[in-house]
């Protein structure tokens, strides 16, 4: 299955090249059509095996599978081509790639630890961004009208400062708003920098977590032994002797 979602991005990709011949085109409709009738077969099995279906058809997953299909069938219909959007949308199945992975149980489990220091930190980058679109057009706004007109305008040029991104379209020219800009330079590194080492810390104590759960298991066996009253088996002397 992650091969057709892998291949599925290739023909998405390959859609788009002006010069293809239509026999291209062609086998490239068949093979989206062939895709959805798959993707919706997946999908009407998973309902089918839910132990509770209304629980999966409205789950994460569940909302992911029925897009992975949905979108493209709309598409189907010469009048919703012209729709980008639903283009767009054939793109969430690329997220069925994650669904077998436990790295992804890893992250979620290390946001959920992390999710009151990292709600703290949005709402400081929201406050510093907009701190910083208002400091600018007071610096910049009398000496670039146009590229400063107002604070909301303003605020694409704190994004692109506060990411370090710098496209180049709207830069100071006054020696105050060039000072200005460095010190949002600086306070942009370090909100973009903590939140990521908050994350990685979250997730090296998910990995020693997961790590202390497995001895406990041996743990277990011998409390039951204890209860039982039957204590485990000690290994024979053949397997000693080959140990040895």
């Amino acid at each position: 299955m992650n091969g057709l979602i892998i291949l599925s991005a290739i023909a998405i990709a390959l859609e788009t090249e002006p010069g293809l011949p239509s026999a291209v085109h062609y086998w490239l409709f068949r093979f989206e059509i062939v895709l959805l009738v798959i993707f919706a077969a997946e999908y009407a099995l998973r309902i089918y095996a839910a132990p509770n279906r209304m629980k999966y058809i409205f789950s994460f997953w569940g909302v992911i599978d029925l897009l992975s299909f949905l979108p493209a069938m709309v598409l189907l219909t010469p009048e919703w081509q012209a729709v980008r959007a639903f283009r767009l949308l054939r793109l969430v199945r690329l997220l069925k790639l994650f669904r077998s992975l436990h790295a992804l149980d890893r992250l979620v489990m290390a946001f959920k630890d992390v999710r009151e220091e990292l709600i703290l930190f949005v709402i400081i980058a929201a406050l510093m961004l907009y701190v910083s679109a208002v400091g600018i057009y007071i610096f910049e706004h009398e000496a670039q009208p146009e590229a400063f007109r107002s604070i909301p305008m303003s605020l694409w040029w704190a994004v692109a400062t506060f990411t370090t991104v710098g496209y180049g379209d709207m830069y100071p020219i006054t020696p105050g708003g060039r000072i200005f800009t460095s010190a949002i330079l600086f306070i942009g590194l370090g909100i973009v920098a903590v939140p990521a080492a908050i994350v990685t810390t979250a997730l090296l104590e998910a990995d020693t977590n997961i790590g202390k759960k497995k001895p406990k298991k041996k743990k277990n066996k011998k409390k039951k032994s204890e209860a039982t009253g039957r204590p485990e088996p000690e290994p024979s002397e053949t397997e000693t002797s080959k140990g040895d």
